[in-house]
């Protein structure tokens, strides 16, 4: 029996990346598209494309992703950027070892298919960070965008932060409550043309994102983690 997963896509303007991103959905992977205040078509195109439409007016990567939570029923539940960097193929080999019992969380490690898929600036501020998760007992070489887990359980983590650093006080606490965490390796190409990232695509954005993991790593320091 196939079982039925639910992918949330935060989406912030992503008009011209979703049609390839959801028509690459496998079967059994419905696709819920958490707006976070498109002004390009956004919405309308995720559902002329068969997806579940939701709006979320807080701007945060970590309130999007958050809502998906909320709206999902599906027992396993995928978080994918929807700007076309990943192939939504890649998803059942981190569905895999969930299923099968390996992992409590699997997580895509991003391996660039070409220099400019990811700025020197993103990339080394992530492998810093994924430094310092090591450190702490968090198996990962990257705080990646793109992850698979029970949906009752991540809501049960707890996860306060509604903005960037939602992925790291994830893994962070997922580390605290003894999760297996499994990485694998995904392919991670360049964004959609005509879309651009909130992260990567400038160091201005590297810089928030930047902000928003220290100040999670303050607050797991401080004790504030579980």
């Amino acid at each position: 029996m196939r079982t039925t997963i639910d992918v949330v896509l935060p989406c912030l303007d992503e008009a011209a990346a979703l049609p390839a991103v959801l028509n690459g959905l496998p079967p059994g992977y419905r696709a819920i598209v958490v707006d976070n205040g498109s002004t390009d078509g956004s919405p309308r195109i995720a559902v002329e494309h068969g997806a579940r439409v939701v709006h979320e007016p807080r701007r945060g990567y970590g309130a999007a992703v958050h809502t998906g939570l909320l709206t999902a029923d599906a027992e396993l539940v995928c978080v994918l950027d929807a700007d076309g960097s990943f192939d939504p193929a890649e998803l059942p080999r981190l569905v895999a070892t969930v299923l099968d019992g390996r992992a409590d969380l699997a997580v895509g490690r991003r391996r660039p298919v070409s220099a400019d898929a990811w700025p020197w600036h993103a990339r080394t501020g992530n492998a810093l960070v994924a430094a310092l998760l090591r450190r702490r007992g968090v198996p990962v070489y990257d705080i990646s965008p793109i992850r698979v887990a029970h949906r009752a359980a991540l809501l049960g983590l707890g996860v306060d932060d509604r903005a960037f650093g939602y992925p790291l006080e994830l893994l962070l606490r997922a580390a605290q409550a003894g999760w297996r965490i499994v990485e694998l390796d995904v392919a991670y190409a360049p964004r959609a043309a005509g879309t651009r990232s909130k992260v990567s695509g400038s160091v201005r954005g590297t810089v928030r994102a930047a902000r928003d993991f220290a100040g999670v790593l303050r607050a797991d320091a401080g004790g504030d983690g579980r």
